[in-house]
C-alpha cells in the first residue's frame, strides 16, 4: 500500500518513521505547501515522490491512501478534496474542527463509497482488545468506574493558544481521554458536565469532564497543556481493577484484585512507534472493501466530535470555522 503524507510537521515524521519499518506499507509520497520543504522531508525519510501542494499528491493515481497529517483546523478542506478525488484517507485526530464538518466528511464519504478513518491511534492499538477481553472475562468484577488524565507541559504554543487552529487542550490531548471511556463503555452518556481554565486568548487549557452513562457506569477526565500529568487510565470494578500506565499509548496493564492487592502486569507487544496499527487496520479494510475501520467505526467519531463540540459550548470556546 503506497501512502501519500499531507504535512511535513512533526506527526508527520512520526508517521514516516512508522512506514519505514513496515514490509508492505510504505510511504510512497509526501506534500508540503512548498516544493522545498516536501524535498527536505522526502530525502530525511527516503520518500520517492515530494510534491509542493497538496493538490499533486491526491492527483498521483500511484496513491493508495492520504495520510492528513496536517493540523486539526485544516483537514477539512484537503480531506474533502481527496475524497473527491476517490483517495481512501486516514485523517489525523482531532478528525476535524466540529461536528458539522465532520458530518459533511463522512456523507461525502458515503456517498461516494470513499474510505475515510480517523487516525486516533490508541483505538487501534491490541492493547484494546485485550483490557476488552480482561473485562469481559470477569478480571475485575462489573466495572462501574473511569478515571484518565493526560497533560502535557506545552508552553505557548500556537496551536494551543489560537482559535484559527483550534487550539486548546480538548482537541489535542482531551481526545485522548474521551477516546479512552468510550474504548471501555459505549453504552448512552445521559448527562456531561465539566469545567476548564481558559487562555487570555480563549482557549481551554486545563479541562475536567464527568460523564455519567446509562448503564451506570460514571468516567472523570481531566487533560491539560499547562502541566506535566501522570496520564495513567484506571477502570475499576467491584473486584478489582485494571492499571493503563498511558493513556495516549499503553504499555503496561496492570490487574489488581480485592483492596487492590496487585495480580500481575502484562506488558503490551513490541511496536515500532506505535502507529503501525492505524496503517495496518486500513490496508486490512481496504482489501475487505469496507468503507470505515472495525477499530474506529465513523459513527464513533462523529459521536466524540458532537461530545467536544458541546464541551466546547458549556465553555465558551469557539473557533473561526463554528460560524462557517
Amino acid at each position: 500500500m503506497n501512502v501519500g503524507i499531507i504535512g511535513t510537521g512533526w506527526i508527520a515524521e512520526k508517521a514516516a518513521n512508522t512506514l519505514g519499518a513496515l514490509d508492505d506499507i510504505q510511504a510512497y509520497a509526501v506534500a508540503s505547501r512548498t516544493p522545498e520543504k516536501a524535498r527536505a522531508f522526502a530525502d530525511k525519510w527516503n520518500i520517492p515522490q515530494a510534491y509542493g501542494s497538496y493538490s499533486e499528491l491526491i492527483s498521483d493515481p500511484k496513491v493508495d491512501l492520504v495520510y492528513v497529517g496536517t493540523p486539526h483546523s485544516h483537514h477539512y478542506d484537503v480531506t474533502l478534496e481527496a475524497i473527491r478525488a476517490g483517495k481512501a484517507c486516514l485523517v489525523e485526530k482531532a478528525f476535524m474542527a466540529n461536528a458539522r464538518q465532520t458530518e459533511r466528511v463522512l456523507s461525502e464519504a458515503k456517498q461516494r463509497r470513499v474510505f475515510v478513518a480517523e487516525a486516533i491511534w490508541t483505538r487501534y492499538q491490541p492493547v484494546v482488545p485485550f483490557v476488552r477481553q480482561l473485562i469481559s472475562d470477569g478480571r475485575i468484577g462489573a466495572p462501574r468506574l473511569i478515571t484518565a488524565t493526560l497533560g502535557y507541559s506545552m508552553g505557548n504554543k500556537e496551536r494551543i493558544m489560537r482559535p484559527e487552529l483550534c487550539g486548546g487542550a480538548l482537541l489535542d490531548l482531551g481526545v485522548y481521554a474521551l477516546n479512552f471511556a468510550r474504548m471501555f463503555c459505549d453504552a448512552p452518556i445521559s448527562e456531561m458536565t465539566s469545567q476548564c481554565v481558559k487562555s487570555q486568548t480563549g482557549m481551554d487549557l486545563t479541562n475536567a469532564i464527568t460523564l455519567t452513562f446509562q448503564n451506570g457506569m460514571l468516567a472523570n477526565m481531566q487533560s491539560s497543556a499547562q502541566c506535566v500529568g501522570d496520564n495513567i487510565g484506571v477502570i475499576a470494578g467491584t473486584d478489582g481493577n485494571l492499571i493503563i500506565d498511558n493513556i495516549n499509548n499503553p504499555q503496561h496493564v496492570t490487574v489488581n484484585t480485592h483492596d487492590r492487592v496487585f495480580v500481575e502486569t502484562i506488558d503490551v507487544p513490541a511496536q515500532i512507534t506505535g502507529y503501525e496499527y492505524e496503517f495496518m487496520a486500513c490496508k486490512s479494510a481496504l482489501e475487505h472493501g469496507l468503507l470505515e475501520p472495525p477499530q474506529m467505526p465513523h459513527h464513533e467519531t462523529l459521536y466524540i466530535m458532537q461530545l467536544m463540540d458541546q464541551l466546547r459550548q458549556q465553555w465558551g470556546v469557539r473557533y473561526p470555522m463554528d460560524d462557517e
